[in-house]
């Protein structure tokens, strides 16, 4: 009998311990919810980190002659990216230049006909003046003062018809000098560079091959324009207003967040993507809400932004609302910008390649 009784007191202390520990973990986990629980006056969603996407492309087809940027790269507003071939261009130039040349020549004889008529016009003048005083004083014939007045009005039409030759010499230097300006404009259209600060996504060509005009040589990610957004219902989505105090955290790294500005909500209602998992149900329609990361934060750690990242975005939709102290604590704005290398792996650039950038 002891022995049962031993066995019975046994299993009834191994009962309440295993009771004690599930007390224990779901009191755990009820606290912990309870540090980690939004308070009334803040809307949240889930989505991820995006930016939008530049495509770098050639004007017209030309031969692709040297691709200065790979993959993974960071490329500054300006930098040279890819170079095209513009040997058949240079030939152009070169035409258009030798055209100048010949038309500023037309230009400069034009213009010392000018000057040679305007002599002729002073001295047949002259010439006018003297034979009307001969005449006064009986001592020339009226023949010579008429033929010496036909002159003058002869080298006056002349010089009419060389200021008329100069207008057209001008407006040929002026299309020449057009030609020279297009050419060069051609030539330096040629060469590719990135109108952003971003991080190149896809390398789409190769040297040697032939880009379409219009044809893309590069996708860019731009890094001046990061935010995430996020799926509300709408009696929440109702209340954001534009410029409203956001958040957004990351799944990687959950206990700090980055701080953020509302810069769009949709004016349209709109099913949730299946990509974005929210509370409320998927039947629902919801509005798109823009948490925009503002760009001096971004420039503090260009080299650790990571797109395709996937976290919450969290809005106020009550400007009294006050933010939980695991919001607030290492906060990443301003000066202390300090984001996180974030994963390493492809599921970043893989997510980031499934989805347009969309602009409001």
């Amino acid at each position: 009998m002891p022995i049962v009784k031993s066995k019975k007191s046994r299993r009834k202390w191994i009962i309440a311990l295993i009771a004690v520990v599930v007390i224990a973990i779901f009191g755990y986990q009820y606290w912990k919810g309870k540090q980690f629980a939004v308070p009334k006056g803040i809307a949240w969603g889930n989505g991820r980190v995006e930016a939008k996407l530049v495509d770098v492309s050639a004007k017209e087809a030309l031969r692709v002659k040297e691709v200065l940027a790979d993959e993974g790269d960071l490329v500054k507003p300006g930098q040279v990216v890819v170079l095209l071939d513009t040997v058949t261009l240079d030939s152009e130039l070169a035409e258009a230049k030798a055209s100048v040349a010949a038309a500023q020549e037309q230009l400069a004889v034009a213009q010392a006909a000018i000057a040679r008529r305007k002599s002729e016009i002073e001295l047949a003048k002259i010439e006018v003046g003297r034979s009307e005083n001969l005449v006064a004083d009986r001592a020339g014939s009226q023949r010579e003062l008429d033929v010496r007045k036909m002159t003058l009005a002869t080298t006056s039409a002349a010089l009419a018809e060389e200021k008329a030759k100069l207008q057209g010499a001008t407006q040929e230097v002026e299309v020449a000098l057009a030609n020279v300006a297009t050419t060069q404009t051609r030539i330096d259209d040629a060469t590719l560079k990135s109108p952003i600060l971003g991080r190149v996504l896809y390398r789409l060509t190769e040297p040697g091959e032939v880009l379409a005009p219009g044809g893309k040589a590069m996708t860019l990610v731009n890094l001046q324009d990061i935010y995430m957004e996020i799926f509300l219902p709408a009696a929440q989505a109702s209340a954001v207003k534009i410029g409203a105090d956001a958040r957004i955290t990351v799944d990687y790294e959950p206990d700090r967040a980055i701080a953020g500005r509302v810069s769009f909500v949709s004016p349209e209602a709109q099913f949730t993507p299946k990509q974005v998992e929210t509370r409320s149900e998927r039947d629902k329609l919801m509005f798109r809400v823009k948490i925009q990361v503002p760009s001096e934060l971004v420039q503090h750690v260009l080299e650790n932004v990571k797109t395709g990242v996937r976290g919450i975005g969290y809005v106020k939709v009550d400007e009294s609302a006050a933010w939980p102290r695991w919001l607030e604590q290492g906060l990443v704005s301003g000066n202390r910008a300090a984001l996180s290398e974030g994963e390493k792996t492809n599921a970043p650039t893989n997510a980031m390649a499934e989805s347009t950038a969309s602009t409001p």
